[in-house]
């Protein structure tokens, strides 16, 4: 639902009824490859933020290109099924400009950031979970042992490990 909503908010008062069904059914298979090429590329989206709004916000942006029509928009421009490559062009270019400035924008403030206080906490930290090691709290308490689960272990294995001894309290 969320990929649709994404995919038709560049193309919203451009395009019909239709057109905004078919723009949310390929926001939610194109949308699912995104967030499924994480695993792949081995990068970390928690929030599948760049699977759903990076790729979604792009999709519509290039779908608008598509199937714009001057018919739901008097002041607006036919896109490419309408037989105009302009706009479909320009929302490549518009696409394309916008992903180069976050990349560039996004590599600049990481610097800035690793300088100032570092991007990783120390293995230890991690191990433990960052709930406890920096907020000295527990993310959930299961049980009535007053036993926790840290929820910011850096292994899946140590959160497994806190769960199977929390279960065990229960």
């Amino acid at each position: 639902m969320v990929a649709g909503l994404l995919c038709i908010t560049p193309a919203a008062g451009f395009v019909g009824p239709m057109a905004s069904a078919l723009l949310g059914l390929c926001a939610g298979v194109i949308c699912y490859l995104g967030v499924l090429m994480k695993h792949k590329a081995g990068y970390d989206d928690a929030l599948d933020a760049f699977g759903v709004h990076g790729i979604g916000g792009a999709l519509g942006a290039l779908l608008t290109g598509v199937a714009a029509s001057k018919l739901w928009n008097p002041d607006g421009q036919d896109g490419l099924l309408a037989g105009n490559t302009g706009l479909f062009v320009e929302q490549v270019i518009g696409v394309a400009a916008t992903a180069l400035y976050s990349v560039a924008v996004t590599w600049v403030l990481l610097k800035l950031v690793a300088l100032v206080a570092g991007l990783r906490v120390d293995e230890e930290t991690e191990r433990e979970g960052l709930d406890a090691a920096l907020h000295g709290e527990a993310g959930y308490i299961f049980g009535g042992g007053g036993r926790s689960v840290a929820t910011g272990a850096a292994s899946s294995g140590g959160v497994a490990l806190h769960r199977q001894e929390a279960e065990a309290d229960v």
